[in-house]
């Protein structure tokens, strides 16, 4: 049996890592290792026992604070600024850019709008060099 009181584990936490062990057990594994396992994913999907609800660690300054912070970015986004603009978006945009300062992702647009083929499958250089 996997370490551990199980006592502090809510109804459902218990009810589900019961059917996630059924489910492995059906598909061949070993009845511990499959019970090791179900507890393992309870306790990856809630954090360990006893913890229901959402958002219970927050004190209520942080949840105001993060309220605030959620609405000033979609403010932000409505007037059409966009809070995760990286700086090699805007010297993108700007067109004074080598190739080589810009991201992965970047060159990865800039092959798609010229119909590079295979660029998914490409690195970096590779990609700046089919784009040269």
């Amino acid at each position: 049996m996997p370490q551990g009181d199980k006592s502090k584990y809510t109804d459902k936490q218990k009810r589900k890592a019961a059917h996630i062990e059924e489910s492995y057990e059906a598909r061949g594994v070993p009845e511990e290792e499959a019970e090791a396992r179900a507890w393992a994913t309870v306790n990856k999907q809630s954090g360990g026992g006893e913890k229901s609800g959402s958002g219970r660690r927050k004190n209520e300054t942080a949840k105001r604070a993060d309220r605030k912070d959620s609405a000033r970015r979609a403010a932000a986004t409505r007037q059409g600024h966009s809070p995760n603009r990286g700086s090699a978006q805007a010297r993108r945009e700007s067109g004074s850019t080598s190739l080589a300062e810009l991201s992965r992702a970047d060159l990865l647009e800039r092959a798609a709008e010229l119909g590079v083929r295979g660029r998914s499958r490409m690195r970096k250089a590779e990609l700046i060099e089919a784009l040269s």
